[in-house]
């Protein structure tokens, strides 16, 4: 969404906060499966999450310039080579989530890596809640509850939605809970042209180090196997490159279908529209299909039954005024794989719904020096428009963004996997 000409309405640091995909294209031109989480009373909480296959290892790059609407075979032949940037080629097959990391997974781990709920590592802000902030909270916290107990899903509705207030810090320790849990199970399978892997983990309450060592503000790979968060090029691979050749040099416009680059928003994917009361995709049979805002639509929108219209529209934490908020907070998070649509890898959601943090690390919008760590983002936004799709948005924030974290409910988690896990390895 772009603000350009609401700024009177908004203040400048609610102007920066809610418009993100507007942040990410001006700053850089200037799950996993269906959840299946238990406790248990030994250890952490177990969930099942479920990747798919990415071969071809080997594949050639294509060039972008950010946030353009066009495709190169090199970054030589693009008419700005020195804003080029070349993307997309991975030389090692591995696996990415076929869904987005859920709520109900999130609360899974929230509850194993801080059983007492004192959230010392800031893994819970209050504006996730469905008091605070009715049409977007997805998680409640209880201080009364016991160890093991005291964050929940909201209401039943959010299980199966992507969780939506990730930073990149909180994505790593979610990867680290599972690189240093115990893998109970691992099984291969099949659907049409595409092969997936369903892992059973039991997380553990270790967050610090693992994958990522997070004492260091730039932490890469520590490790060659395990569980991570896609770079920039494994995940615009997933997403787009196609290796029965496809697109454009191989690559597709949309992680939903090949499209046509320099054509705008002609052959975007269709919007998906929402149960009102429950978030699940009503229209899934319109293919293909992504959750995002398409121009002279209603963004994907919908507030748990539970609640009354009233404090859906007008409750929120930022202290808007109804029509501001109803005007700046439009699109929801829907069900995780209800669109249907899969990139030429098999995975749902890469196109809209949550935007996804990558590992990959990248120099601030100002291309200064800063204290601050900038990573790359991608996959389009329930909120924005088609733009956001394209292999080309290469947006990137501050890995710890805390401000996001109490006012922009669209950032979620998409895992990778990098070696050859097996069952017993912890």
């Amino acid at each position: 969404m772009h603000f350009v000409s609401r700024r009177t309405r908004l203040s400048s640091a609610v102007v920066a906060a809610c418009g993100l995909s507007a942040l990410l294209a001006a700053s850089v031109t200037a799950g996993s499966g269906a959840v299946a989480a238990e406790p248990r009373p030994s250890g952490g909480a177990v969930v099942t999450l479920t990747t798919a296959k990415v071969g071809a290892p080997g594949n050639r790059s294509v060039g972008i310039l950010p946030f353009k609407d066009a495709l190169y075979r090199s970054c030589t032949e693009a008419p700005s080579p020195s804003k080029c940037l070349t993307v997309g080629g991975v030389r090692h097959p591995y696996e990415i989530g076929q869904l987005e990391v859920t709520v109900a997974q999130w609360v899974a781990f929230l509850n194993t890596a801080d059983p007492e709920g004192r959230n010392r590592l800031g893994l819970y802000d209050e504006t996730e809640s469905s008091s605070a902030w009715p049409k977007y909270g997805q998680i409640n916290f209880s201080s009364s509850a016991g160890r093991g107990s005291h964050y929940s899903v909201a209401f039943p509705e959010w299980e199966n939605k992507p969780y939506g207030f990730a930073n990149f810090l909180r994505a790593a320790r979610f990867v680290n809970s599972l690189y240093n849990g115990r893998l109970i199970s691992e099984r291969s399978s099949t659907s049409g042209p595409f092969n997936y892997v369903t892992y059973q983990v039991r997380l553990s309450a270790q967050t610090e180090r693992g994958m990522y060592d997070l004492a260091r503000p730039q932490t890469t790979r520590t490790q060659r196997t395990g569980f991570v968060l896609p770079s920039q090029d494994e995940w615009i691979k997933a997403a787009y490159y196609d290796p029965r050749g496809g697109g454009t040099y191989s690559y597709w416009k949309y992680p939903t279908n090949p499209g046509v680059f320099g054509d705008g928003d002609a052959t975007a994917p269709n919007p998906t529209v929402l149960n009102p009361a429950t978030g699940d995709v009503t229209n899934a049979a319109t293919q293909p299909l992504a959750s995002y805002h398409a121009s002279g639509k209603p963004a994907p929108s919908w507030c748990p039954g539970q609640l009354q219209p009233e404090a859906c529209s007008t409750v929120n934490p930022l202290g808007l005024d109804p029509s501001t908020y109803a005007e700046v907070y439009q699109g929801s998070l829907g069900t995780v794989g209800g669109a249907r649509t899969t990139s030429p890898w098999g995975t749902l959601d890469q196109g809209g719904n949550a935007v996804e943090w990558t590992d990959t690390i990248t120099a601030p919008p100002s291309g200064r020096s800063s204290l601050r760590v900038w990573r790359r983002l991608h996959g389009g936004v329930s909120n924005a428009p088609a733009f956001q799709m394209w292999p080309s948005a290469v947006g990137l924030q501050p890995q710890d963004n805390v401000f996001y974290n109490h006012t922009y409910p669209w950032l979620g988690i998409r895992i990778g996997v990098i070696g050859d896990l097996k069952p017993g390895m912890s």
